[in-house]
């Protein structure tokens, strides 16, 4: 079966802009994009300082791991950061991610509830933790199935760090190309990470209207 291949973003300049108007801008995230500046200098070119040069005031309102493509929105003010910031903390948005996995499911859908935390023997890494871990949700169907792997919907209920990539990894299905929780045949099988948000819907924080912003998978 061919690799999965990678679309990276130009070296300099904006990704490509989804929605944009006075309060809100949506981007499609390439990888491996930060979206956020990381530690040392070498991090420091991220989606937020690209889109505070066309868009001043810009910030941050969710985040998607640098290794995750797709749709991700910035508030252009304050009153709208607080806004869709409340969306995001009272689970009041729907998002929706496709993922290629190791293997193919038996089910064609379910849902995993395994509570997550930081791995602190081993950073960056979450893990299952039934005890301490924080409550962790997300729903799932394939979409497909095509010989060792399978194309699958996620429906995140939480949003916790790794919370996709270790919930597949829990039941036993690891995301192609990932070189955190992937087996070695599974990294090998793809030159990127294959897990893509490709649609978010939130309110408009102005006009109170549904604004859905869709992605296709680039894998």
């Amino acid at each position: 079966m061919p690799k999965h291949s990678i679309h990276p973003a130009a070296p300099s300049g904006l990704p490509e802009v989804l929605y944009a108007d006075e309060w809100v801008v949506a981007f499609n995230k390439p990888v491996p994009m930060l979206s956020v500046p990381g530690i040392g200098p070498e991090k420091a070119d991220c989606l937020v300082s690209r889109a505070q040069t066309d868009y001043p005031g810009a910030r941050i309102v969710h985040r998607l791991d640098r290794d995750t493509s797709g749709v991700i929105v910035l508030a252009l003010d304050a009153d709208t950061h607080r806004h869709l910031s409340i969306q995001f903390q009272e689970r009041l948005t729907t998002k929706r991610y496709e993922a290629i996995v190791l293997g193919v499911p038996a089910a064609g859908q379910g849902v995993i509830e395994a509570p997550i935390r930081k791995d602190l023997d081993n950073p960056p890494r979450q893990c299952v933790d039934p005890i301490h871990g924080k409550p962790s949700e997300t729903a799932w169907h394939v979409l497909e199935r095509n010989g060792d792997r399978a194309r699958i919907e996620l429906m995140p209920r939480t949003g916790r760090s790794h919370q996709l990539r270790l919930h597949l990894l829990h039941i036993g299905h690891p995301i192609l190309g990932d070189d955190l929780y992937a087996p070695r045949e599974g990294r090998a099988m793809a030159n990127r990470l294959c897990l893509h948000a490709t649609m978010l819907r939130i309110q408009h924080p102005v006009t109170g209207n549904p604004l859905v912003l869709r992605s296709p998978a680039p894998f």
